[in-house]
Order: structure tokens, then sequence, then C-alpha cells
């Protein structure tokens, strides 16, 4: 396969199916994104599936799933064909193959037909450089190691196992510009002899994906801080090939809160989601997520925190992006969902907040819910907590929080929620206004503060202390269902609190 001449920027977000997607994985995807549609550029989906052994079935899908509920649209990739189609490393195998093959030829790459036993007894005898694979053990300066190369196609032919490895000069430094962590330099002594072909005929990692970002023209690698040791066993292919590697920028860890990589075991203990599949059940809204994500690593240069995808896009630039790990921080996660929320406008928060009051088991009609979801929605942390939260708006409260009750209901509050519930019933106007300057009339006549009325008719009304502002919860609540809750806390209450 040729790689096709592109002329625009392409980034690609490269998943391996080995499990669901990563909330870090996200973060990628998402700084690949912002980056092309910054641009004008191309954002191509990968499948990176050459790992059978710990494929998982479904990991594709949840992988596409999150993606569009994400609203990262990908330009290419699995069933969305273009010119370096097809985009899983399962159907690409002879194209690998073939370049491995290429550099075996050039002398840049060999077969090597160690035993497992050999190479665990070189992991055995350097511990420092963890076994390294390298120019001195193929070179013969290591026991029985050597691997005399003119010799490699009668052992094939005799049906021994073999691998291809790369052949890396120690006397060869990798020093490459990254975007966000400037220059980066690797001696090359530290480098090993790369297995480019398995065993059983599959590529590596590393091979497939040089030989793939080529191909498929990617002029940009946008990824994970944990890749950046693969970064120079990257660009020694690159120039083994006598191809022009892609720009880099290897983004910041996202830590735990209590210090370390976000791993799965500590994100447990911390009872952090780590899937993105954790984060749509929970009921976290996608702008949200896709904002906080943004931040963990960049910043706009100003105090603006909230954006939703387009704004991220114009904002976005890879030269503010730090490299120092960040924090994530679950609080600030649940902020920018409320903000996200309350930003909606009246008829799309009803639609967010239906399913959650569906579940709770109320049917309110839609002008209704309209209007509740549009009161409330300075409360909502997540659309689902208005049915559990918000009850009171679709039933009588049958329960009065205990500590609400000894603290607010006064031995003359069933007498003064007695006498609002009259006025209420024979009010010309039922709004904010009129319910407003009712109680404060009421109040004054009978020689007390607002406040002595205010509090126990919230919590005859609502069952509850704490809520949006009171006349707006009582002219949404409607007359006829706050004359018959006043009238009923003020019987059932009694004066024994």
């Amino acid at each position: 396969m040729s790689r096709p001449a592109f002329e625009r920027v392409r980034v690609r977000f490269a998943p391996s199916p080995t499990g669901y997607l990563h909330i870090g994985g996200l973060r990628t995807a998402l700084y690949n994104y912002l980056y092309a549609r910054r641009l004008g550029g191309q954002f191509i989906l990968r499948i990176e599936d050459t790992d059978r052994s710990r494929f998982v079935e479904d990991a594709e899908a949840d992988i596409l799933d999150s993606l569009q509920w994400a609203g990262l649209d990908f330009d290419e990739g699995p069933d969305r064909p273009g010119p370096c189609s097809p985009y899983r490393q399962s159907e690409r195998q002879d194209l690998y193959m073939d370049h491995a093959l290429t550099l075996v030829e050039r002398g840049r790459a060999y077969y090597a037909f160690d035993t497992p036993d050999e190479l665990d007894a070189l992991r055995g005898e350097d511990a420092a450089t963890g076994g390294r694979y390298d120019a001195a053990t193929r070179l013969g300066l290591r026991n029985s190691l050597s691997l005399p190369e003119a010799d490699w196609k009668e052992r094939i032919a005799a049906g021994e196992p073999w691998v291809i490895r790369l052949k890396v000069d120690p006397d060869e430094a990798v020093t490459f510009d990254d975007i966000i962590r400037g220059n980066v330099t690797f001696a090359g002594t530290t480098i090993d002899d790369q297995v480019l072909v398995k065993s059983d005929g599959m590529p590596t990692y590393h091979l497939a994906n040089v030989v793939d970002d080529h191909t498929m023209g990617v002029t940009h690698v946008i990824r994970g801080e944990e890749w950046l040791p693969s970064a120079p066993k990257h660009i020694l292919l690159y120039r083994a090939f006598d191809w022009e590697a892609p720009r880099m920028a290897h983004l910041p860890l996202i830590m735990s809160p209590s210090g370390g990589k976000l791993s799965k075991r500590s994100a447990d203990r911390l009872g952090i989601p780590v899937s993105v599949k954790d984060y749509m059940k929970a009921g976290y809204e996608p702008a949200a997520l896709i904002n906080y994500l943004a931040f963990l690593g960049w910043n706009p240069g100003d105090e603006r925190e909230l954006f939703d995808l387009p704004g991220l896009v114009e904002a976005f630039t890879l030269e503010r992006v730090g490299s120092a790990g960040v924090q994530f921080d679950m609080d600030k996660l649940a902020w920018f969902n409320q903000q996200h929320l309350k930003s909606l406008p009246a008829e799309k928060l009803a639609d967010r907040v239906r399913p959650g009051v569906a579940a709770a088991g109320f049917t309110p009609d839609g002008t209704y819910l309209v209007q509740v979801a549009d009161v409330m929605r300075d409360r909502l942390v997540f659309a689902h907590d208005l049915g559990t939260d918000g009850a009171y708006f679709f039933e009588d409260p049958v329960v009065y929080e205990a500590e609400g009750v000894a603290k607010r209901w006064k031995e003359d509050s069933p007498g003064l929620v007695a006498a609002f519930a009259d006025v209420v019933d024979r009010l010309d106007s039922f709004d904010h206004d009129s319910l407003d300057a009712a109680l404060r009339t009421l109040a004054e006549s009978r020689g007390v503060g607002a406040g002595r009325l205010i509090h126990p008719v919230r919590l005859a009304v609502s069952g509850r202390t704490t809520g949006p502002g009171l006349f707006d919860l009582l002219e949404v609540i409607g007359r006829e269902a706050c004359v018959r809750r006043l009238r009923h806390a003020a019987s059932s209450l009694g004066v024994s609190a």
C-alpha cells in the first residue's frame, strides 16, 4: 500500500480493544479531535487489535459508542471508509510483514532464533538493563545468543521458530522535539533491538503503529506520556524506512488524588470511575465531561472555565498543554456537570431530567416539567437528581425532615401556616410577587418576622428546609396543591414540636 498524498493536518486516535475505553483514552481522543478541528485537519480512528490474547469482544463497540456519546466524530475509521482503509490492524496484516521484509532486505532488520530459555537467561544476567537485547547480543558478545546473519534462511527452512528484530546502532542517539516537552534525547545504548514481527507472524505494536501512521499520512502523534519510552523506537523505525517522522506530543499523566498515576486499582479504591461507560451510566453530561477533561493538562490562558465543544475547538492549542501530571478531581467534575446542566434552556433541561423523573415513578405533563426543571436548575448536579431531590413537585410530602421540624416548626407554626393557607386560597393572582406580598402582610399582621412564616411554609409544602426560592416553588406547585399541603401540615404536625 502506498501512502496517499495529504495536504492537511492528520491525527489519529488508536485504542486497543482490550477493554472498555478508559477516561484517559477519551482525553487523548479529545485532544486529537480538537487539534484536527482547530487546524481544519482530519481525525482518524484506528483500532489496534493485533493483541488477540487480550482482545475483548465488545470493546470496539464500546469505543465507538463512547466517542459518539462524547460528540467526537471521526473523519475516517471502522465502518467509515477513507483513502487509507481498512482501519483495523487485524485487516492489515500483509502490509506489516511486507514492510518488515523490506527492512531485512536492506540489512536494517534481521531474523533472531533465541529460545525462551535463552531470553530468560539474558534477563537474569543483567538486571540493570532488564536483559536488554541489543547490539552486544546480536554481535555475539554475550555467550550463546549470537546469530550469524548468513544462517537465517537455512534455519527458517529447518522450521526453527524466529522473530524479526530491528538492528539498532548503539552509537545512534535519538533526539526529537516534543511539542509539549521540548527537546527529548534517548541514548542509543538504552534502546534494544526491538521485535518487529513475533514468532506467530503477528506484528508488534511498534511496527504496526509506525507503518500505519506513515501509510495513513499522520502528521502529528498526540498520545499519553506513558508512550514516551516508545518514541525512540518509533523514530528509529522511521529512519530505517527512510521516512519522515510525524511531530510528537506526549500528554501529561492523569494523577490519582492520593498521588501517583490514576490506575484502575487506585481509582477503584477512591471510587473514581475509570471507563467512559461508567460516566455515561452515572449520568454525567457529555459536554461537562469533555469540558473537564480538556482542563486536565490544558488551559485557555485566561479565566474562562466553561466551554462547549465548538468553544474548545476555537481555543485549543497544544502549546498550552503542560507537561506536569494533573490530579483527577471528582468534585470539580461534579461542578462542571452542574454548570452545564444549569446553562441549558428550560425545554432541553426538561428533556434531560425526564428519564430520571420517570424512573422515580412520576409522569408529569410536558409544560409542568419545563416549569419544574427551570426553577430547579440551580440545584441539580445530575439530571436524575430531580426525580429524587425534587419528588415533592410531583407528590405531596408524607414525611417531613425531622431535623427541620425540630428547628423550624415552632409553637405558633400551625396557626401561622393555616392562616397563610386561607390567604393563599383567596388570592386574586397566584404568582411570585403576590405570594411574597401576602406572606409578608400576614407576618406583619401577626407581629412576627417573615422568616417565622417562610421556613414552616417551605417545610409544609415540600417536607424540606432547603430548595429553590420559596415563592417560585409555590407558584410552580400551584394554588390547589399548596393550600392542601399547608393545611395538612398545620393539622398533622400540630404544636408538639
